[in-house]
C-alpha cells in the first residue's frame, strides 16, 4: 500500500464516523484477511473517503473472478484506474485457495445497504437500464449463467466510477477479458456522464424498493 494511501486510510479512521450500522453478528475474517477491513471497513461496509467500495454480500463467484482479474493484470493495470492499481498487488499476493476463501468471507458478511449519494434521474435511467437487464437481471439481481453480477447493494459513486472506467478504457481493455469487453461494448448506450448518473440512480432506486 502506498504511503499516500496509508495516510488517507489513517485519516478516514480517525476523523470519519462509520457510514453504516454494523451487523448484529459480524463475520470475523481469518487473520490473514483482516487487512481487507482496513480499507473496506468493518463488515466490508465500504469507505468512500478512500474510494473503497462496500463489498458485503457480494456473490462469491463474482468476487473470486474479480480477484483473479486483479491477480492476472486484467484489472488494475491501467494508470486511469489508480484505486484498481492499488488492489492489483493485494490480489497478486493471494493463492487461488486464499482467493476462494476471501470470496466466501465477502459473500457471508452483511452491512446496511448504502444510501444514495449522487444525483441522477431514475426515470430516465430506467430506460437506459433496459439493455443492462439482459445480463444483470430485471431487478439488477445478477445472473451467474451470463456472468452478470448483481448491481444492487453497491455504492452509487462506485458504479459511476466503474462505468466511466469501462467507457474510458481503464477497465475491460485487456486481451482475454471477455466480460470486460462486453461491458465496454455495452457502454455505447450511455452517451455521456448524465446518462451514467441516470442509470446508476435507477439502480440505486432498486435498493430502496427492496427495503
Amino acid at each position: 500500500m502506498s504511503r499516500q494511501r496509508c495516510l488517507r486510510v489513517a485519516a478516514a479512521l480517525l476523523f470519519s464516523a462509520p457510514a453504516f450500522a454494523m451487523a448484529e453478528d459480524p463475520v470475523i475474517p481469518a487473520d490473514e484477511f483482516v487487512y481487507c477491513t482496513v480499507c473496506h471497513g468493518v463488515d466490508l461496509m465500504g469507505n468512500p473517503i478512500i474510494e473503497a467500495p462496500r463489498l458485503s454480500g457480494m456473490d462469491a463467484w463474482y468476487v473470486e473472478r474479480q480477484l483473479k482479474a486483479f491477480k492476472s493484470g486484467w484489472r488494475g493495470g491501467h494508470e486511469g484506474d489508480p484505486v484498481g492499481m492499488e488492489m492489483q498487488p493485494m490480489a497478486a499476493a493471494l493463492t487461488d485457495e486464499q482467493i476462494s476463501a476471501v470470496a466466501r468471507y465477502v459473500s457471508e458478511t452483511r452491512s446496511a445497504v448504502p444510501a444514495r449519494s449522487l444525483d441522477g434521474d431514475a426515470t430516465r435511467g430506467r430506460g437506459h437500464y433496459a439493455t443492462c437487464g439482459a445480463c444483470h437481471g430485471v431487478q439488477a439481481e445478477g445472473n451467474q449463467a451470463l456472468g452478470g453480477p448483481a448491481l444492487t447493494g453497491l455504492d452509487d459513486w462506485y458504479l459511476v466510477t466503474q462505468l466511466k472506467n469501462f467507457r474510458d478504457g481503464a477497465r475491460g481493455n485487456q486481451p482475454g477479458d471477455l466480460y470486460g469487453a462486453q461491458m465496454r461494448a455495452a457502454m455505447q448506450i450511455l452517451a455521456d456522464d448524465e446518462a451514467i448518473a441516470d442509470v446508476v440512480a435507477y439502480i440505486a432506486s432498486l435498493n430502496e424498493e427492496s427495503e
